[in-house]
């Protein structure tokens, strides 16, 4: 896949996820491994509505200067790439339901037909402390997809980041979470 085609990509699959308030304004990151050693992601001050290559890093595996302006999240999807081999797309994404229900679910069990089919149990993953969870994302987060057999993780209190070998499937594993958790969400409300 050539760069233009991955850079054409990321800026449909964040258009389409800002839209759907998966994404805030300058808040959320997506990236693609251009090669065994490089990969594209938003810059730090990005507008992820309206992506281009002006407000995209093409970062190498070994750092430079150019990590400066990249994402704040850059270290966790290079850690990602490095030990997922089949990780080609990765998101971080803050969907609203999403967070809702990892403050007060240990566990997220889908009641939908597709969020049960593709999803069954989500475990939300607790950091426990924030204070030093940026020192420790870049290693808890990949850890935690190995170990759970998932290309996503829902961290309590912060977010999802996923992966895919495509765009579309790591959009699809997103809005899978999230019409979940809004499902359920709509269902608990109504029984009150």
């Amino acid at each position: 896949m050539n760069k233009e085609n991955v850079i054409s990509q990321i800026q449909t699959l964040s258009s389409s996820m800002f839209k759907k308030n998966f994404f805030g304004i300058c808040h959320g990151s997506v990236s693609a491994k251009l090669s065994q050693s490089s990969f594209v992601i938003n810059k730090n001050n990005a507008f992820l509505n309206q992506l281009d290559e002006k407000n995209l890093s093409i970062l190498k595996f070994k750092k430079d200067y150019s990590w400066n302006e990249a994402s704040s999240d850059c270290e966790i999807h290079k850690s990602i790439y490095e030990n997922i081999p089949e990780a080609k797309f990765i998101c971080f994404a803050y969907p609203t339901y999403t967070l809702s229900m990892s403050l007060n679910h240990d566990f997220i069990a889908p009641q939908d037909y597709f969020g049960e089919i593709f999803l069954e149990e989500i475990r939300v993953y607790n950091p426990k402390n924030y204070e030093d969870w940026e020192d420790r994302s870049q290693t808890e987060i990949y850890r935690h997809m190995l170990e759970q057999k998932q290309n996503f993780v829902v961290v309590k209190g912060y977010g999802i980041f996923a992966y895919g070998r495509t765009s579309y499937e790591l959009g699809k594993i997103v809005d899978l979470i999230e019409n979940s958790c809004k499902i359920i969400h709509l269902a608990e409300t109504n029984l009150s």
